[in-house]
């Protein structure tokens, strides 16, 4: 088979970036021949306000490009993993008028909710969820902290709503579990269209000791990640356990100082995937303390990989992903005193943390290798193309 990947990457590399590359990575192992078009957030800095609107709403470059890509190269379907901002809804357009079928990954909120996340000013939001309109995130500036970008982000989801692109144009969509395909459901997606497949971990990291005395952090130091709530938490520990968090982002600062005084907690800053894993595997638990949605939690797969327990909070996919009490623990989401009172509870269970160690190797064993997730890859692209004749 050959298949075209599209994906717009973030300034910042994330789970979206990472999960996409191995997909595309597991295809070419199963000798399918796999195109790339990519772009980089990076372009932005040399586009003006006007250029930015217009490549978000209809980009022609993408559209010439990918007409020309199909030209040439004959692929069987493309797969979007993401198209925003440069790229654009326009590539569904050119492989329509090639008779192409579209699968596309939604590997974030943002064709419901104008900053992709479902969260704004510390908490979960959902005002422009059932809105034609989505003016509360022009309101509240929520992309970028701008009004004006808001305003571009907005305007490109209200014309593909009226060109009906997202029910037309794709012809099927993939959520990574199954709470963020009810969300899409509920913002009006048509069911039938909406598959899930989570993400995998591949290669196999293999299983750590758990013996390292320590907790961890992995991610993004942002505000929807829960990092207030988690060095909060750490803060009140009756009895401490070193955390080591691992990643960088805005709140990095309020990290190192939390670390200089707190000799409990040591930032790492960001690290090289092997040596991430590592840590994780040597990790007593890792701590996933997210306060939006989520669609997967791909550091909680990579910790059920090395066979580390997750203490996550109640609330969005990685709810699902993490079943309390067998996997890891629940904590109540953006609760510090709830946090502190289950790291209290589990530091106190020695016996049964080093038991589930083996029961979330099983999870990821039976779940997130990438076998199974190439087999049900495959089911859905078979499902695409037998359709195609019909849909064409």
């Amino acid at each position: 088979m050959h298949i075209l990947s599209v994906h717009n990457y973030y300034q910042v590399r994330g789970g979206e970036d990472v999960s996409s590359e191995a997909e595309e990575n597991m295809l070419r192992e199963m000798n399918h021949t796999v195109g790339v078009y990519k772009k980089h957030n990076d372009e932005i800095k040399n586009l003006s306000g006007f250029k930015i609107s217009q490549k978000t709403i209809w980009s022609r470059q993408s559209y010439r490009e990918i007409q020309q890509y199909i030209t040439t190269h004959h692929p069987d379907l493309i797969h979007v993993q993401n198209f925003f901002p440069i790229i654009s809804p326009s590539i569904y357009y050119a492989a329509q008028s090639l008779k192409i079928p579209i699968v596309q990954t939604l590997r974030n909120y943002r064709l419901l909710c104008p900053n992709g996340l479902f969260f704004r000013a510390g908490r979960v939001c959902e005002d422009c969820l059932h809105k034609p309109i989505p003016y509360p995130g022009i309101i509240h500036a929520c992309y970028r902290e701008s009004r004006l970008a808001t305003t571009v982000t907005a305007s490109m989801l209200v014309a593909h709503r009226a060109l009906k692109t997202w029910s037309k144009q794709v012809s099927i969509y993939i959520t990574l579990t199954e709470f963020a395909r009810q969300k899409f459901i509920e913002g009006g997606f048509p069911p039938d269209k909406i598959v899930t497949k989570p993400n995998f971990v591949h290669p196999d990291p293999g299983v750590g000791s758990g013996a390292g005395g320590y907790a961890l952090f992995v991610g993004r130091l942002s505000v929807e990640k829960g990092l207030d709530t988690l060095l909060t938490a750490w803060q009140q520990l009756q009895t401490p356990i070193p955390l080591k968090i691992v990643g960088d982002g805005p709140l990095a600062e309020q990290v190192k100082a939390i670390a200089a005084t707190n000799p409990a907690v040591e930032w790492l800053g960001r690290k090289a995937m092997p040596e991430v894993h590592h840590l994780m595997g040597e990790a007593r638990f890792l701590v996933f303390p997210s306060q939006w949605y989520e669609t997967f939690g791909r550091v909680a797969v990579e910790a059920f990989a090395k066979g580390t327990p997750v203490i996550a909070a109640k609330i969005g996919a990685i709810a699902e992903l993490v079943t309390h009490n067998h996997t890891g623990f629940h904590f109540q989401p953006g609760d510090p005193q709830d946090l502190a009172r289950v790291v209290q509870s589990v530091l106190q269970q020695p016996d049964k943390l080093a038991a589930m160690r083996h029961t979330v190797r099983h999870e990821y064993e039976t779940k997130y290798t990438a076998p199974q997730n190439y087999a049900r890859l495959m089911d859905i692209y078979h499902q695409v193309l037998a359709a195609a004749p019909a849909i064409r």
